[in-house]
């Protein structure tokens, strides 16, 4: 699949600055915590007081002074709103980039079917927010061994899990809608990733919008709720599965028969 080690070679760049930027930052996070530990319970009560401010982050159902409840929180924003930015960079940018950079005369006139260049391109967006992923657990792993926590697997793993299926829906939305775009569509991506992450804060705020947790794969990655129920919400995270189903099925139809300048 020769396209598909082109995507991957022409985005490694992306992907080591992105993964360097998260998993270091998660790192000094997770080192931060034992200086910091002593003083958690006090910070999390002060924030769990503070009414709408404590329920739109989740604030107000964890404890500070656990390490569960401070990588949620803390390690949790870093790698869900930014694995998000970098999943619906590349989705967004996917197929569009052709026609942007004027390289879909080129890359049509072989003989390779359309499907065969979506699944292609689909297969190195997903390969690379995997890779991204794996390093980033990696180096939580190493990071809080080094500092002699023991947190519950059980919640460690729902809560990589969660924001591994965030940029899965956000990077294959950004993808479907990229079969529409002439340009690479950068700030779009980086809007709906916005979005979605701006409408889970609307949803905790009251109850009255808690619907929209519905349109949004960060209502499904809240960490306190994971940690609250020990589980994922299954009602949010079907929602978002359908939506990324939705946008692989677009980006196939669309793609195939669009007019490509």
């Amino acid at each position: 699949m020769p396209l598909l080690k082109h995507e991957l070679s022409q985005g490694k760049q992306m992907l080591f600055i992105w993964t360097a930027v998260i998993a270091g930052m998660l790192g000094i996070c997770i080192f931060i915590y034992p200086e910091m530990k002593e003083e958690m319970n006090d910070i999390g009560s002060m924030f769990s007081n503070l009414g709408s401010f404590s329920a739109a982050f989740g604030m107000d159902k964890i404890s500070f002074g656990e390490f569960t409840g401070f990588f949620s929180v803390e390690c949790g924003n870093i790698l869900g709103l930014g694995g998000a930015f970098f999943a619906a960079l590349l989705g967004a940018s996917s197929l569009a980039k052709e026609e942007k950079e004027r390289t879909a005369e080129f890359l049509l006139t072989h003989p390779v079917h359309r499907s065969s260049i979506v699944l292609q391109k689909l297969c190195a967006l997903l390969l690379q927010i995997l890779i991204l992923n794996a390093i980033v657990i990696g180096v939580t792993a190493l990071s809080t061994y080094a500092i002699g926590e023991s947190p519950d697997i059980k919640e460690m793993t729902l809560l990589l899990l969660a924001y591994l299926i965030l940029q899965l829906e956000t990077a294959t939305v950004c993808f479907g809608i990229s079969a529409f775009l002439k340009s690479k569509g950068s700030g779009i991506g980086l809007g709906i990733a916005a979005l979605f992450y701006f409408l889970n804060i609307l949803a905790n705020l009251t109850e009255k919008l808690h619907f929209l947790k519905f349109m949004t794969p960060f209502g499904y990655a809240e960490g306190s709720d994971i940690i609250a129920e020990g589980s994922l919400h299954f009602r949010y995270l079907s929602v978002g599965i359908l939506a990324a189903i939705i946008g692989v099925i677009t980006a196939f139809y669309w793609y195939g028969k669009k007019d490509i300048a």
